[in-house]
């Protein structure tokens, strides 16, 4: 049995050429009467070939065999043989978008008539009863909630009233028409018109919610003090343009969908859609002369208008070309930067400055980064869709289309990873801020300095993190093979370690110190030659503000034994020299004194753990008694109670009269009296000293 397809087409061609073979052969055998006559099967085969049937099959085979393969070309022929084609389709579909309508319009009427019209009539009616239902009841139930609450009744809240109702509406319908019964064809016409009109109402509602409070700002009362976005009468101007484009584009992409669905050709829908997308150029010019703008001069002014005009009539043919993709990224390369940054200005007004909780932080992140990762997220997935089913000629190059999906990936997971470091990021300043605050709880105090000084370098980690992490990915989107990047990675940074040894040490000095709780930002240390007050930590080094204002930066590793003055409480000692025939008793008592006096003082009292006291005599000098004192503060404050406290002991030896000592030079003359007088003072002053002795041995051995 012959068989159709590509067996048939071989089969065919093989009985062709035994036909042609045998067929001149036989006046050959007719002169060589000494040839062997051909096989019986041969010869039946012969026959069948001069059979009419089988001959006519074979010319019909011959005549339907497939075109030779056209030979491969580059990327800009097919773009340019895809553009005469789509052109070429349009001219030759203009005296047939008549016939296609009433053809189209017989099959809605055919469909209508084989179900009823009031059937459907009713099936309409039921569909908007139930959805402006749901739309009336939620309004009014938020309403009521939201006059009962007026005090949280901001911009916010505003705008979920408008556009929550929205989405009832748009449930409520969806879900009535999916279990409604519909004739196939008149359920895919009306469908598009459906998703169309809820896609319209809601964009509006967002538009309103935008712009509507900058547009009502000067007619607002009390609304002077608000920031507003825009100028009253440039959001009214906006708004309206808005609404304008919004229902236009719906209608564009509806009418696109309703002519699909009555089986219109292709070649009327985009003929159409392009006559269509003329008029919303022209909406589009008169925006551009129209839209209000900042001062400036008017040659200015002329060529940015002219330039914009001609952007916009470049796409209006690449439209028109069916050249989707280029389209669609002029439309962002036209307006996606200024709703970005008309989106980053809007939000700004939504964010609370004086957020204190983590609540409230994670609002302002998702306000401010979330809008615009959803912005660019769904302009991302949306040309995703256009480049799967109008960049046919582009998909055939795999390198091409590995690298264009991987760009929009990699635009998402950028931003996704920006969303993520801010959250982070917002969190952790949050935590600092909180912990810098002075508390009176010791221990509270201390947990408040640990965090101000592990979360910069946790933010630091977290950043390098997440910023390696976003770029594997963003590469492995773009079909790197990141797995030898990894092993490079680890190799490389084993070789790194041997070749900077010191920098591996300091960094993990860093993290024992940090285990330890050996110092703390704020706190004032002293190590070798190095001191000052920590200011702040890198992974390998920390910074010490010296109390002159010299700044050292030292590497983890070079610290060593660490002083940590500021820790606790801190002693603070410190002598004084008295003269000999200074009772010192009496000076014990005036110190006591002294010491009551400061802890009365309401600056210093609170920095006082233990007041000054004299410990004792110290030692014997040359010319007087030296007295030891020490006292208890806490940390830092030393220095500043030590030199009150030396000031009131001034002042109280004066008053008791308890003289300091104080060296005494004598100049000799030529006469005798004055010098039998500078040995008798001499001797004087040795006994002394002598009889301060003999009392001091006497007391220690009592």
């Amino acid at each position: 049995m012959l068989k159709s397809g590509h067996g048939g087409a071989l089969l065919a061609s093989l009985l062709l050429l035994l036909r042609l073979v045998f067929g001149f052969a036989a006046p050959v055998a007719a002169q060589e009467p000494t040839a062997a006559q051909p096989p019986a099967k041969v010869q039946q085969l012969i026959e069948l070939l001069d059979d009419p049937e089988v001959r006519q099959w074979l010319v019909s085979k011959q005549t339907a065999a497939p075109a030779a393969p056209v030979p491969a070309t580059g990327l800009a022929s097919q773009w340019v043989a895809e553009i005469r084609k789509h052109l070429g389709g349009m001219r030759d579909a203009v005296p047939r978008i008549a016939p296609e309508w009433r053809a189209a319009k017989e099959r809605i009427a055919g469909d209508m008539q084989s179900q009823g019209t009031m059937p459907i009539l009713r099936g309409f009616a039921f569909l908007l009863l139930v959805g402006y239902g749901a739309e009336y009841l939620l309004r009014h139930f938020l309403r009521r909630n939201a006059e009962r609450n007026a005090a949280q009744h901001g911009g916010g809240l505003g705008a979920f009233i408008r556009i929550a109702p929205l989405v009832a509406f748009a449930i409520a319908a969806i879900a009535t028409f999916v279990l409604s019964d519909w004739p196939p064809r008149l359920e895919a016409a009306v469908a598009p018109l459906l998703i169309a009109w809820i896609s319209a109402r809601l964009l509006i509602a967002v538009a309103s919610a935008v712009f509507k409070p900058a547009a009502e700002a000067a007619t607002t009362p009390g609304a002077e003090g608000k920031r507003a976005t825009l100028a009253p009468s440039a959001a009214r101007f906006w708004f309206n343009r808005s609404v304008l484009f919004i229902c236009a584009l719906a209608f564009v992409w509806a009418v696109t969908d309703v002519m699909q669905a009555l089986s219109i050709a292709e070649d009327v829908r985009t003929l159409v859609a392009a006559i269509i997308g003329l008029v919303i150029l022209g909406m589009a010019i008169d925006t551009t002369l129209r839209r209000p703008v900042e001062a400036t001069t008017a040659a200015r002014r002329m060529l940015r208008n002219a330039m914009i005009v001609a952007f916009l009539v470049l796409l209006w043919l690449l439209w028109v070309a069916g050249m989707k993709v280029l389209f669609w990224i002029g439309i962002y390369v036209l307006g996606l930067p200024p709703l970005l940054r008309f989106t980053s200005t809007t939000t700004r007004t939504m964010l609370d400055a004086s957020a204190t909780d983590g609540m409230r932080v994670l609002r302002n992140v998702l306000i401010e980064r979330g809008a615009r990762l959803v912005i660019i997220g769904l302009a991302a997935a949306w040309l995703a869709v256009v480049f799967r089913f109008n960049g046919s000629s582009m998909m055939q190059d795999d390198a091409f289309n590995r690298i264009f999906r991987g760009v929009l990936a990699g635009v998402v997971i950028l931003l996704a990873a920006d969303l993520v470091w801010q959250l982070a990021k917002e969190f952790i300043d949050l935590r600092v801020k909180q912990a810098s605050v002075d508390v009176a709880d010791p221990a509270q105090l201390a947990r408040n300095m640990r965090l101000r000084t592990l979360l910069p370098i946790l933010r630091n980690f977290l950043a390098a993190f997440i910023a390696v992490v976003a770029v594997l990915m963003v590469l492995s989107g773009l079909g790197v093979a990141i797995a030898p990047l990894i092993a490079g990675a680890g190799v490389f940074g084993v070789a790194l370690g041997f070749g900077s040894q010191s920098l591996v040490k300091d960094v993990i000095s860093g993290v024992f110190y940090m285990m330890d709780d050996a110092f703390r930002v704020g706190e004032y240390i002293q190590s070798g030659s190095y001191m000052g007050t920590v200011e702040s930590f890198s992974i390998r080094s920390v910074k010490l503000r010296h109390h002159r204002g010299p700044v050292f930066t030292v590497p983890f590793g070079s610290l060593g034994a660490v002083q940590n003055m500021s820790r606790d409480w801190v002693i603070d000692k410190f002598k004084i020299n008295v003269s000999y025939d200074t009772d010192v008793a009496k000076v014990k008592k005036v110190v006591k004194g002294v010491g009551a006096a400061l802890l009365e003082d309401p600056e210093l009292g609170p920095l006082i753990i233990e007041t000054v006291k004299m410990k004792g005599v110290e030692q014997f000098g040359d010319y007087g008694v030296t007295l030891s004192f020490a006292m208890k503060t806490k940390p830092g404050n030393q220095t500043q109670v030590r030199r009150r406290a030396q000031a009131l002991i001034k002042e109280a030896f004066k008053t008791n009269g308890i003289s300091f000592a104080s060296p005494t030079v004598q100049v000799a003359g030529d006469d005798t009296q004055s010098t039998t007088a500078a040995a008798a003072a001499t001797r004087d002053a040795i006994a002394k000293k002598n009889a301060v002795l003999s009392q001091g041995g006497e007391a220690a051995a009592e």
